[in-house]
């Protein structure tokens, strides 16, 4: 069984043996604010989340977005931490009270590694290698089963620990030294590649890459191992989890009323929907002092927003035990009160008909798909032929922190997906546009 004071621990990675007590932050104040400050939290801002980004239409990218999850995440950790301090006091260790500042700095992490265009650049890796002009390579470069694995299956979440840890060319070990809590709190998928089949999921936690790197936090805070390469999840994931799940459904709602995909009348349906009769009725009455819509939706996405993290802070409260022991199946959100939940599911089917497969949001995968597709094409032909002279152009384009000459050729295509998914939308773009000689720069 795991337990807290284990599960919390202040130790940075790529930076053991150094004592890092502050006395003005805690650790995992300090892992917030290197996340906040960092250029590649800053590139989410012209990152898809999921509509095309209007110029005269607020709507959420990456970067709003994860910020709202790390305050939905900090509210979540708090009401938990709370409750966590009263039940086991000083055995919960000295860091029992944090974990709102734990979590809210791994919502900040979670999004880093995805892609331009949302899930549509995901896809675009994955099938370049598993049907596309990469299909190859494989058998030509003798890659083995796992490592070929983690490339076509390849995934924004289990990239997001490889940004957060690796070390690039010139950088400290260690990537971004958080400390093992908050790097733990991100791995939502907490096996590697090859147990894609056999546990029938489409998601993984870790590229081999990794797999040592995590290995060596779940061993110093005491993350159960199921079996090799496949471990429980850290609790916390459950709240990091849950506050995407929150955000990502109820703020596209918002986002799709004020591009008018959805009617005034069945966003505050929707919405209303959460709530029993008379706290509807309560609701109603407060809409009324409030003359604008878009207001009104707000109050009502708010309202919303607190009920789903009491009741998700409620569930994770009662099946601790089971999450501590990691036999709690499924998400926080997924076990919510029946009548949140239909509302939930009822905006989880809204969005899927009238909202993910809306024109705009389709026209921006197309597109995204092809540029992605193009990019990954031309960087990794350069990557494998660097003595050719476009490719020598080419790679003179790529920042040297990328190992384009790495030596092992599952090194080397790791690089170019670094590349490329570290790119904002406007930047693949930009590129995808002078590569293949649709737009020239000014001369």
């Amino acid at each position: 069984m795991m337990n807290w004071k284990q599960l919390l621990s202040t130790k940075r990675f790529g930076l053991e043996h150094l004592d890092q007590s502050n006395p003005d932050r805690t650790e995992f104040q300090r892992d917030y604010d290197r996340l906040i400050f960092s250029p590649t939290f800053r590139r989410l801002q012209n990152k898809t989340q999921v509509f095309p980004l209007p110029g005269n239409i607020f709507v959420h990218n990456r970067l709003t977005h994860s910020l709202e999850v790390s305050c939905v995440g900090r509210s979540l950790g708090e009401r938990v931490s709370h409750f966590l301090s009263d039940k086991y006091g000083a055995e919960g260790g000295p860091f029992i009270g944090e974990l709102g500042a734990v979590v809210s700095a791994g919502c900040l992490a979670h999004d880093l590694g995805n892609p331009p265009f949302g899930h549509s650049g995901e896809k675009a890796i994955a099938s370049f290698f598993s049907e596309g002009n990469g299909f190859s390579l494989k058998e030509k470069y003798k890659l083995t089963d796992a490592e070929w694995d983690d490339i076509v299956n390849f995934e924004g979440n289990s990239n997001a620990l490889r940004l957060l840890t690796h070390q690039f060319v010139g950088h400290r070990a260690g990537g971004f030294v958080l400390t093992y809590s908050t790097l733990a709190s991100i791995v939502k998928y907490p096996w590697e590649s090859p147990y894609i089949q056999k546990l029938k999921k489409h998601k993984f936690g870790f590229f081999q890459s990794e797999k040592e790197g995590y290995r060596r936090i779940a061993n110093e805070l005491g993350i159960i191992e199921i079996e090799p390469g496949r471990f429980a999840r850290h609790p916390l994931v459950y709240l990091v989890e849950a506050a995407d799940d929150i955000c990502y459904e109820i703020m596209d709602i918002e986002d799709a009323h004020k591009l008018r995909i959805l009617s005034t009348e069945e966003t505050i349906n929707l919405m209303l929907a959460f709530f029993d009769e008379e706290r509807q009725a309560h609701r109603r009455e407060h809409m009324k002092d409030i003359a604008d819509v878009n207001e009104q939706i707000a109050y009502l996405r708010s309202s919303v927003v607190g009920e789903l993290v009491r009741e998700c802070s409620r569930v994770f409260i009662e099946n601790e035990e089971d999450i501590l022991n990691g036999k709690f199946e499924g998400s926080l959100i997924n076990s919510v009160a029946e009548r949140v939940l239909n509302a939930y599911k009822t905006c989880s089917k809204v969005s899927f008909d009238k909202i993910y497969q809306s024109q705009a949001v389709v026209d921006i995968e197309i597109a995204g798909y092809n540029i992605i597709y193009t990019l990954i094409d031309r960087l990794v032909n350069a990557a494998f032929q660097p003595k050719k002279a476009y490719s020598q152009q080419l790679l003179f384009r790529v920042p040297n922190q990328y190992d384009m000459y790495a030596e092992k050729p599952y090194d080397r295509i790791l690089a170019v997906l670094d590349y490329v998914s570290s790119m904002t939308d406007i930047y693949a773009l930009d590129l995808y546009q002078k590569i293949t000689g649709m737009s020239l720069p000014n001369l």
